[in-house]
């Protein structure tokens, strides 16, 4: 019996040891943390790191700025350029979960942070030049981001100031996907009943953490 105990102990002491050097390197358990350096800043969301990689900013979105046959989004360029001042040139962080470390274009799903620790798709959300998105389940940076947009929206900040020509008399939420779509839309429409929200205004799908759809952009 002794001898059993001893060789418990002995699997025991290995576990911890493991657990340590293993929970030691991704920093949070599930996600890990690393200290690089950014080359080049692509626009307000997606960034090039010296080694090549590149990093899509997680849980928001920034207006696009113009490309190929697209005209780009308001706001778009002066995103690119905060972003730019923040981050091009200089060492950042980048957490990485590895739940989920790339999203289907083979970029780095991460959040961002300044050498000083300011998040960085904080500070673009509340000076209105990033809209919350969430991709997955919300992790435990959702609450910083959705109250920074609560911020920018109710001070008309950046692109939370500019009146939209196109507004609908009420717009389709879905509480599964967090999107919410304009009445026409085939994927609004589609929604099912248990999981379909109203909202009269688009700023009160934003306050609540919704995205707007990709296909009729509300």
């Amino acid at each position: 019996m002794q001898c059993c105990s001893a060789q418990i102990c002995r699997l025991w002491f290995l576990v911890a040891i493991l657990s340590v050097i293993i929970f030691g390197c991704t920093g949070q358990g599930n996600a890990d943390r690393q200290r690089v350096f950014c080359k080049r800043v692509i626009d307000g969301d997606t960034i090039i790191l010296r080694d090549g990689r590149k990093v899509r900013y997680k849980e928001i979105n920034a207006p696009e700025i113009p490309h190929e046959d697209s005209k780009g989004e308001p706001l778009g360029r002066v995103a690119a350029r905060f972003n730019k001042g923040l981050v091009e040139g200089k060492k950042i962080e980048i957490l990485v979960s590895n739940k989920r470390p790339y999203d289907r274009f083979g970029r780095v799903l991460a959040h961002v942070f300044l050498l000083n620790g300011k998040l960085v798709s904080e500070l673009l959300v509340r000076n209105g030049l990033a809209h919350v998105c969430f991709f997955s389940r919300p992790d435990k940076y959702a609450k910083r981001l959705l109250a920074a947009q609560k911020s920018a929206i109710m001070f008309k900040r950046g692109i939370w100031g500019i009146e939209f020509t196109t507004r609908e008399p009420y717009y389709i939420g879905n509480k599964r996907s967090l999107r919410f779509h304009r009445p026409w839309c085939p994927l609004g429409r589609s929604t099912a009943r248990k999981n379909r929200v109203i909202f009269h205004k688009r700023e009160d799908a934003f306050m609540k953490g919704y995205c707007r759809c990709k296909k009729c952009l509300p």
